[in-house]
């Protein structure tokens, strides 16, 4: 059964209204030799319940996280959201929301906005936040992109153990930009190679961007190389791909950051095979005019009242596209909402004992697995969350092994860093029970 609208007698009354005799001459304008000849080669309409049916199938193909024991982040992180988050931001006021370029008639969404960005800088502990980007990775063009306009040097240095899809993106930003990106090593604790990055910033290097916790799960020490970058008036640029980790480590900004950006998905936002996800951006305030996207800014209306406005937008579609710091365009505004949701209901302490909980479960996998035979941590530094493990044989073949078990057990590094074959990116959250790490172990051990 279909649903049309509109009855044969609907159609013949609305014919006649524009003097047409019949629906085919509505497409008189189109030439014959553009018109499909033939039907499409679709499936034929189904009757809502059949339909519904048939995407859940389609859909069972699928690897479910209920199923699965699942180890991998790289990224992307399972954390568990308060029901309270997709109840609020499934609010029509809130969920067909376009950008709020009136503020007379978009004060509740502008607020939101403007929540977001005060929480974000608090957590960053930075003097002014964006209204968003479209992910991590664009969060760090973004702000590779705005030390080049700021500093005007033509080099940023990039550790190699930035995620590596974010490296990528970066690569596709500045392609056109003329800027040259200069990757930095790691040592064999899986930090950055620090005095690699002292012997080539020189007065052309515009930034150095790292990441902390990096792509191995190892968290960075950088307050040092912020006050040695500030010395040498350079940018300093670190991305944070695990937001959680925000409620243990002291922010860029206390450790000399001057741009703080990343991945906003672990607070409230599902994995959902990548996206859509969020991204934050903050920086200090002598950087204002400079940020791209758009800031949502508090006011007084004309009578006395608090009330918010789109305070900088200098975005190509508002101004001369020379003059614009971005072409972002409606991003994830929905998924900053149910970021400012998830942190209202954290709160500080309550994003701290997720932390320090994440923390431990993963150290707790870490330490039974350095207790396998042919098994050994790759990585001495100290590690939130995720942490690289080496294998005694390819870690694509364990993963592939594994899966038939219904275990996700990482992600190969292989296909990321020559020479890492046998290294396997294992992950654990607040959401991977006891039962799930013995397990993984004992496959482990058996293989």
């Amino acid at each position: 059964m279909r649903y049309l609208p509109h009855t044969e007698q609907d159609i013949k009354e609305m014919l006649e209204a524009i003097g047409v005799s019949n629906v085919e001459a509505l497409f008189d304008s189109i030439p014959d030799s553009l018109r499909l000849e033939e039907p499409l080669n679709i499936p034929a309409a189904l009757p809502e319940a059949d339909l519904v049916q048939t995407l859940r199938r389609m859909a069972q193909r699928n690897l479910s996280v209920d199923d699965y024991a699942v180890f991998l982040g790289a990224g992307a992180y399972r954390h568990f959201t308060p029901s309270l988050v997709n109840h609020i931001i499934l609010r029509g006021e809130f969920s067909t929301s376009y950008t709020p370029y009136q503020p007379e008639v978009s004060q509740g969404t502008l607020q939101a906005v403007f929540e977001f960005q005060s929480m974000i800088c608090m957590l960053t502990g930075m003097d002014l936040a964006n209204a968003s980007v479209y992910d991590g990775a664009s969060s760090l063009a973004e702000g590779v992109l705005m030390a080049h306009r700021i500093h005007g040097g033509k080099e940023v240095l990039i550790a190699s153990a930035v995620h590596p899809e974010y490296r990528r993106v970066v690569g596709t930003y500045t392609r056109s930009s003329g800027l040259k990106l200069i990757e930095v090593p790691f040592l064999v604790d899986g930090r950055t190679d620090l005095k690699f990055i002292e012997e080539h910033v020189g007065e052309n290097t515009a930034a150095v961007a790292l990441q902390s916790p990096n792509f191995f799960g190892v968290v960075e020490e950088y307050a040092a190389l912020g006050e040695f970058l500030k010395e040498k008036e350079t940018l300093f640029i670190v991305n944070v791909a695990e937001p959680t980790s925000l409620g243990i480590l002291k922010p860029p900004g206390e450790r000399h950051a001057d741009i703080a950006v990343g991945e906003g998905q672990g607070f409230g936002l599902p994995v959902s095979y990548g996206g859509p996800y969020v991204g934050f951006f903050a920086t200090r305030e002598r950087y204002f005019r400079q940020v791209p996207g758009r800031i949502v800014g508090e006011t007084l209306d004309r009578e006395g009242r608090r009330s918010y406005a789109l305070t900088l937008a200098t975005r190509e579609q508002h101004i001369r596209r020379e003059k614009a710091t971005s072409n972002i365009c409606t991003n994830q505004g929905l998924c900053a909402l149910a970021v400012t949701v998830y942190l209202a209901a954290m709160g500080k302490q309550g994003l701290r004992e997720l932390a320090i909980q994440n923390l431990k479960t993963a150290d707790a996998l870490k330490n039974k697995l350095s207790k396998l035979q042919g098994y050994e941590i790759k990585f001495s530094g100290e590690t939130y969350n995720e942490f690289v493990l080496e294998c005694p044989r390819p870690a694509a073949e364990i993963r592939d092994r594994l899966l038939e078990e219904k275990i996700v057990a990482g992600l190969p590094l292989g296909d990321y860093y020559p020479g890492m074959n046998n290294a396997l990116l294992i992950c654990a959250t607040e959401l991977t029970p006891q039962h799930q790490i013995d397990h993984l172990v004992d496959r482990l051990g058996a293989l």
